[in-house]
């Protein structure tokens, strides 16, 4: 079969020593409702895990209230926080979606979508009344959900002759490594979950084998 590495390679290498290994989404979604000189401010959080999610439950929210004119939302996906979006749909320019996007930045969540739903009161709040509606409605929600840390896994797979699998699973056991979707028939193989910080102990265990492919799921 042959031992082929998958730890020599640079970028591979350069990934795991820039990432951040941990970070903060929500588990529960949260609703709050805040009332300013009439207007209501329906504040929705919600945890997401990509864009096609977002989109659907923006549309969830806009058919629920559908007599509102705004809809504001800002959202923000991946461990390195790279992907995020405010809208004010219709409020004065950065009167409602950056505001609620500074609440995400300011318990430093990821891969969440904060909603606030308005309904006109009558008085006008203008716009720095608009920034602290929307932003106290985002914050509340968000203080209604549940806050949680998460931590991202780096995934292989091993393949290996049966006759490796005692010595395998021997290794896998000692180092504490979670297997999953274990498949042992003639050519044997399984999936292994760890911390990306001890991938040089995992490169290290399984050198002395030639009998072995390793290959790189991904870090999530």
């Amino acid at each position: 079969m042959g031992y082929r590495s998958v730890f020599g390679c640079n970028r591979l290498t350069n990934l795991v020593k820039s990432m951040n290994y941990t970070f903060k989404t929500i588990l529960t979604p949260g609703e709050s409702l805040h009332k300013v000189k009439g207007s209501k401010h329906y504040g929705y959080a919600f945890p997401v895990k990509d864009e096609a999610e977002i989109a659907e439950k923006l549309k969830e929210l806009r058919k629920t209230h559908h007599s509102s004119r705004h809809v504001c939302y800002a959202w923000r996906l991946g461990a390195d926080k790279a992907l995020f979006r405010a809208n004010d749909d219709g409020e004065p320019n950065n009167s409602a979606g950056m505001p609620i996007l500074g609440q995400i930045e300011k318990y430093d969540l990821t891969n969440v979508l904060i909603a606030v739903v308005r309904y006109f009161g009558g008085t006008k709040l203008g716009v720095g009344g608009l920034i602290d509606a929307y932003r106290t409605a985002a914050q509340q929600a968000i203080g209604q959900a549940e806050v949680v840390e998460k931590h991202l896994w780096a995934h292989y797979q091993l393949h290996f002759g049966y006759e490796l699998s005692g010595d395998i699973m021997l290794i896998l056991r000692k180092n504490h490594w979670e297997l999953y979707e274990p498949n042992f028939h003639e050519d044997c193989n399984v999936k292994v979950m760890l911390n990306p910080e001890r991938l040089p102990e995992f490169e290290k265990a399984f050198q002395p084998f030639i009998d072995i492919r390793i290959n790189f799921l991904g870090i999530y």
